[in-house]
Formats: C-alpha cells, sequence, structure tokens
C-alpha cells in the first residue's frame, strides 16, 4: 500500500493560510455606507476619493465571488452586472478629479445594483 501524501506541498499550504489569515467576512453595512458616500450629493473629498474607490472594487470583488458562487450567472441581470463589476475594477484610476468622481459614482452604482440584484435573488441576506 502506498504510503499517504498531502493534497497541498508546503507552499500551497502556506499561500492557503495567508489567505485565510487576510479573508474578511462581507460586510453589508460596511458596502452601504461607502455606496452611501460614492453616491452622495457632495462628492468626497480629494484625499477621500481613492480610498473609497478601492474599498468599493473590494466590496465589489467579493460580491462577484459570490454571485459565482451562488450560480446567480444564470441570472441575465445579475451576470451583466457582475461583468460590468470586472471591468470597472479593471480601469485605471483617472488623474482628474472630476473622471475620478464619475469613475467612483459608477463604482458605487455597480455595487448597489449588484448587491440589490444579489438580495433579490436570495444569495444575501437582506442589510439594514
Amino acid at each position: 500500500m502506498p504510503a499517504w501524501t498531502p493534497p497541498l506541498d508546503s507552499g500551497a499550504l502556506h499561500d492557503l493560510l495567508e489567505r485565510v489569515r487576510n479573508w474578511q467576512p462581507f460586510d453589508g453595512g460596511a458596502l452601504l455606507d461607502d455606496i452611501a458616500a460614492a453616491l452622495d450629493d457632495v462628492p468626497p473629498a480629494e484625499g477621500d476619493t481613492a480610498p473609497l474607490a478601492q474599498r468599493l472594487r473590494g466590496h465589489l470583488a467579493r460580491l462577484v465571488t459570490i454571485a459565482a458562487a451562488s450560480e446567480a450567472g444564470q441570472d441575465t441581470t445579475a451576470a451583466q452586472l457582475a461583468l460590468q463589476a470586472r471591468t470597472l475594477q479593471t480601469e485605471p484610476w483617472p488623474r482628474e478629479r472630476r473622471a475620478a468622481t464619475a469613475h467612483l459614482r459608477r463604482l458605487g452604482w455597480t455595487a448597489n445594483e449588484l448587491h440589490v440584484r444579489l438580495t433579490a435573488l436570495c444569495c444575501l441576506q437582506e442589510a439594514a
């Protein structure tokens, strides 16, 4: 009988451990706060725009992962929103203030619409 060998080598186990350590659960309240800040009538201060966009990109990544894991991709609207989210995540950050604010609003709008759609599809619990 051959000796048992682990399914992952030490490097892969280390990578897995780091992923588990860095994992953050989905926080619907933080998502809604960031969406509100992005879509507010008054844009965030210039120094707050890039960090807010980075958080929204993280929220979008989680929502896209949730959509894929829950098979929400079978829903046409959810699939389109997930594709839009992926596209927005890869676009470079605009240097000009107006363009950066517009990009931030697109991130916020897409995050909001995908969140609403996943909630309607029972992929997420409704956030307060």
